[in-house]
């Protein structure tokens, strides 16, 4: 696309996101046209869509803030085509979806703002979309789903818990990368779970699932998954991973987004690392940092390893009663703070690779902190939030 249709299809975006209500009505809008059109689409989804509402907004910002870094978005469309595979869709359903979405993106904007020059720019768009997924999605001879045997489940802390799974072939994953997820308990609300473990052949996975409250899927994973339950995992999908070049790593976790940042630490220590990598490991309590005595002892191994703890509060709330763990000697013991402050008073990190991964709002807020600190927004990586 031309550097004028990109800049139509993005100002057209905006548009919608600064109305009050904006996302929603556009979402629902472009899901009743679906439905309406093509009522076989309507298998794919579940009961309740209000996820998955949020989940497309969250999918066309990422895409439509990328539309120039066309290496990097023809690669994550081309992975979003092959983890639609598991859905069973079709070319025809894409381009059901493509003429849903310019018909709803019209109902929305009306004849204002959706001028020829508009149309045509989000028909471009979306051609390009379309074709990048549908041509990844039919080059892929894999599975389009893999099952998966919980083999193993405990509670790291309340509210958190471990599930390791045996599939049923191996997956090549890049470590970093997230897959999408369905239990038996939950048919068709997939979830975006990053694996905490590389690949080595086994075909185990292990999965780090923190319960949100309110949430549709996340407390059977965590409250009512046994040892033997199937499970359905999509394709990977996602940017992170560790990087070709040499340079240190500076990785900055928040709660359970430890686990793709885990899963790359011990694959440099498989590859024999010697960059040093800084993994700033936060919380809002001391609790949060379950993983913490693990991390540590891979430290205690790895001299090119640092662990720093840090926690928002100092106490744990009142039904953690387990006694902190101590700082192994010569180990960074933990600060109490908001993370991207912690990070930045260490240093600007200048000429790292920078990975953040967490809830949206630490995300944002440490990325905030690394800019006003002179660093790159383009050197700071970090996946959709899901």
């Amino acid at each position: 696309m031309d550097s004028q249709a990109i800049s139509l299809v993005r100002s057209s975006f905006k548009s919608i996101v600064a109305e009050e209500g904006g996302p929603e009505r556009l979402a629902r809008t472009f899901y009743s046209l679906l439905f309406a059109r093509s009522p076989e689409t309507r298998e794919f989804f579940p009961a309740a869509m209000d996820v998955q509402r949020d989940r497309l907004f969250t999918a066309i910002a990422y895409v439509v803030e990328r539309l120039d870094e066309t290496d990097e978005i023809l690669e994550y469309l081309a992975q979003l085509g092959r983890d639609h595979r598991k859905y069973g869709v079709t070319d025809e359903h894409y381009q059901a979806v493509g003429n849903s979405m310019i018909e709803a993106f019209e109902l929305f904007g009306g004849a204002e703002m959706w001028t020829d020059e508009v149309d045509s720019a989000w028909r471009n768009a979306l051609a390009v979309i379309s074709a990048a997924m549908m041509d990844a999605a039919n080059a892929e001879d894999g599975p389009p789903a893999w099952s998966a045997t919980v083999i193993e489940t405990r509670t790291a802390i309340r509210g958190v818990a471990i599930v390791r799974l045996q599939l049923d072939q191996p997956m090549d994953y890049r470590p970093g990368q997230y897959v999408s997820v369905q239990v038996g308990a939950r048919p068709r609300m997939w979830r975006y779970l990053s694996p905490a473990n590389p690949p080595d052949g086994s075909g185990i996975i292990e999965f780090h699932i923190r319960q949100v409250t309110g949430g549709w899927v996340s407390p059977a994973m965590v409250t009512q998954t046994t040892v033997g339950d199937i499970w359905v995992i999509g394709s990977p999908i996602g940017g992170l991973g560790i990087p070709e070049n040499t340079k240190d790593l500076l990785m900055i976790a928040s709660g359970t987004g430890v686990a793709p940042l885990r899963a790359q630490i011990l694959e440099l220590i498989r590859r024999g690392n010697t960059r040093k990598v800084h993994l700033f490991y936060s919380g809002a309590h001391p609790c949060d940092l379950y993983d913490l005595p693990h991390l540590w002892a891979l430290a205690e191994r790895h001299p090119w390893l640092t662990i720093v703890p840090v926690s928002e509060d100092d106490t744990n709330p009142w039904w953690h009663t387990e006694t902190e763990p101590l700082s192994p000697i010569g180990m960074p013991k933990r600060m109490t703070g908001k993370v991207g402050k912690v990070v930045t008073s260490f240093g600007n990190w200048a000429g790292c690779d920078i990975q953040v991964v967490g809830n949206e709002s630490v995300v944002n807020s440490t990325k905030f902190r690394l800019r006003a600190v002179g660093i790159d927004a383009a050197t700071v990586r970090s996946d959709p939030t899901y």
